[in-house]
């Protein structure tokens, strides 16, 4: 599973934001390039991003055998709950890279432009090193999602000026990973990052920025969120040698979830201290516990709070 993509780019999403917030003091935008700022966004973020990728390379890859370059197929794995993940890591990472950029003086469509690929790049990083490792491979399937995901943010940065539409995440503990806790984790914390069965990502809608702007009456933080998880995944897929003679295969057949609930863009609501502002928006990504429908193939059911 490699969830450490996830894990990082949020890490570095956390770090990165409050960072620029910190310098700043709040997050107002410069109207001119301000060329000091845009060497330090240059030289922070490269920095930053070779670092990590040098420290994966000894901790992680490091103790697996390299191989000349080398594809791995892994679109099947995990109803695709891996790939959501990367589209998510990669549009978050570029927000940041938008919002150092315009903080640096980089008008919006320019900072959509390059300001966004701030994910994309960082992940293609990942998966170069994964193409030389034996343990994996370069995934297309990964670099599809992480270009949609630097896509998300990048039109709607370009034409908005906004992300008026966010990816979002929410996790509870599942049962299953009592089963593989090698895999889908041991520890609550373990158990929240890496079992994809009780993870679900969403695509929060803001209503007034897309349909009820000139309305002042309208709370500018309602969002309304559409959500997509799967269940009874104890393997990547269903042919995996885990399940060869595993009768916990035959009993658990995954399957897809979709959901809708309201949501909260907390970074809408006006606040006295610019840091309250800073940290909702840094910690946007998460989606706000509440009631909830899910259609499955067993049908509709409905949730009065859902994570």
């Amino acid at each position: 599973m490699r969830v450490r993509f996830f894990i990082i780019g949020l890490l570095f999403l956390t770090l990165a934001r409050l960072g620029v917030v910190g310098q700043n003091n709040c997050l107002n935008y410069s109207d001119t390039l301000h060329k000091k700022r845009f060497t330090g966004v240059l030289v922070g973020q490269g920095g930053v991003s070779l670092g990590s990728l040098l420290v994966l390379n000894e901790v992680w890859y490091k103790p697996y055998p390299r191989v000349t370059f080398q594809t791995f197929n892994d679109n099947a794995e995990w109803l695709q709950m891996d790939k959501v993940g990367h589209m998510m890591t990669a549009a978050y990472l570029g927000q940041i890279g938008v919002e150092t950029f315009k903080w640096a003086g980089v008008s919006h469509k320019k900072a959509a432009i390059y300001g966004s690929s701030v994910g994309l790049l960082y992940l293609t990083g990942l998966e170069l090193l994964d193409g030389t490792s034996a343990q994996w491979g370069f995934s297309w399937g990964d670099m599809a999602a992480n270009a949609l995901g630097y896509a998300i943010t990048g039109v709607q940065t370009y034409f908005w000026d906004e992300q008026r539409i966010k990816l979002k995440f929410s996790a509870h503990l599942s049962p299953y990973a009592q089963y593989r806790p090698n895999v889908l984790g041991a520890t609550v914390p373990e158990r929240l990052l890496k079992d994809y069965n009780g993870q679900t990502y969403w695509m929060s809608a803001n209503l007034k920025s897309l349909w009820f702007k000139g309305h002042d009456q309208f709370p500018a933080w309602l969002n309304v969120a559409i959500g997509y998880s799967a269940e009874e995944m104890i393997s990547g897929t269903p042919d995996a040698s885990f399940c060869d003679g595993n009768p916990l295969c035959d009993e658990y057949q995954r399957y897809r979830q979709w959901f809708l609930s309201v949501d909260a863009d907390l970074s809408k609501i006006n606040y006295k201290r610019k840091w309250v502002h800073a940290i909702f928006g840094t910690f946007g990504f998460i989606k706000i516990p509440a009631p909830t429908l899910e259609w499955n193939k067993h049908g509709l059911r409905g949730y009065w709070f859902y994570f």
